[in-house]
């Protein structure tokens, strides 16, 4: 069975940083794009980032220059390390495989998410 376990979600000021991981476990996890979405209150789904298996990376461009994904083969674990944070980064950020297809696949399961509220 698939999981992806996302943790470091907090509160912090505008200007912040907070540092995302996702742990994986149930595929392969090195042969597999993987995702972070996220999702404001009242809003759709948005699509953050994006990390190839070969390390390639695309950004939205809200987040790009401020964000930075990465990925540990070795411990499948996906990063999403966010700097100067501003306060429409709030939403419930979320980490998706490949292994469902595109990250708006109607596939991916549900996750538990973590919060990033950023608020003065």
């Amino acid at each position: 069975e698939v999981q992806l376990v996302e943790s470091g979600g907090g509160s912090v000021q505008p200007g912040g940083s907070l540092r995302l991981s996702c742990a994986a476990s149930g595929f392969t996890f090195s042969l597999y794009s993987m995702y972070w979405v996220r999702q404001a209150p009242g809003k759709g789904l948005e699509w953050v980032s994006t990390i190839g298996i070969s390390g390639d990376t695309a950004y939205a461009r809200s987040v790009k220059g401020r964000f930075a994904i990465s990925r540990d083969n070795a411990k499948n674990t996906l990063s999403l390390q966010m700097n100067s944070l501003k306060t429409e980064d709030s939403a419930m950020y979320y980490c998706r495989t490949g292994f469902f297809g595109a990250w708006n696949s109607a596939s991916h399961p549900s996750g538990q998410g973590t919060q990033v509220t950023v608020s003065s």
